[in-house]
């Protein structure tokens, strides 16, 4: 398999891919589900300006409460007690933009996600190119248990670790998943004829 034939799947894969991501996220309900907008907006916002201000950062409540550069023994002291802690506290993770920290245009944000598109998919179709997996339907299985390994790795742990709800997790691995195999099936139409090389 050529690099030429390898960019050619992977730009076709990512196009694919990108089609499929609109659909879910303007068309079907995959690319909202789990998410809630906050109640009394403005008292919150009034409320992180006034606490975090120009501090954008990621920020996981409840904290350990140590401050910055805690020893080992202070963090393993602080982690026995956190269990309790989260269980009589509110508990979340907040991703904070200060005011005018963050650029929202629609243009460079889908320029962005179609880069990344494009980059997972190639790299798809490279793995896929060091098998001699030659039938379209190998190939197009292959770009999906691919996508099964991406969809599965980080969202599984987001949920098990910081209580991801489960009605954004599965509709957001579902887009993901379902992305890799809108890929592959792009890819492998590309690919449908190569024969694996004998000399290989």
């Amino acid at each position: 398999m050529t690099p030429t034939r390898i960019i050619l799947a992977g730009f076709l894969g990512a196009i694919a891919m990108f089609i499929w991501s609109a659909i879910a996220h303007m068309v079907l309900p995959l690319g909202h589900a789990g998410m809630r907008e906050l109640p009394n907006e403005s008292a919150v916002f009034a409320a992180l300006e006034t606490n975090l201000g120009d501090k954008s950062g990621l920020y996981l409540f409840p904290g350990l409460g140590l401050g910055d550069n805690p020893t080992r023994e202070q963090r393993s002291e602080a982690m026995k007690q956190m269990e309790e802690k989260v269980a009589n506290n509110p508990s979340g993770l907040l991703m904070y933009h200060a005011r005018n920290s963050r650029s929202v245009g629609m243009a460079k944000l889908l320029t962005i996600e179609f880069l990344k598109q494009l980059l997972v998919s190639i790299l798809a179709i490279f793995l896929l190119a060091q098998t001699r997996i030659a039938t379209f339907g190998g190939r197009v299985g292959f770009v999906f248990v691919v996508g099964l390994v991406a969809g599965i790795t980080t969202n599984v742990s987001y949920w098990n670790w910081y209580g991801f709800p489960g009605a954004y997790t599965v509709p957001y691995m579902t887009t993901e998943i379902v992305g890799f195999l809108c890929a592959g099936l792009a890819a492998a139409l590309v690919l449908g004829r190569q024969k694996p090389d004998p000399t290989s």
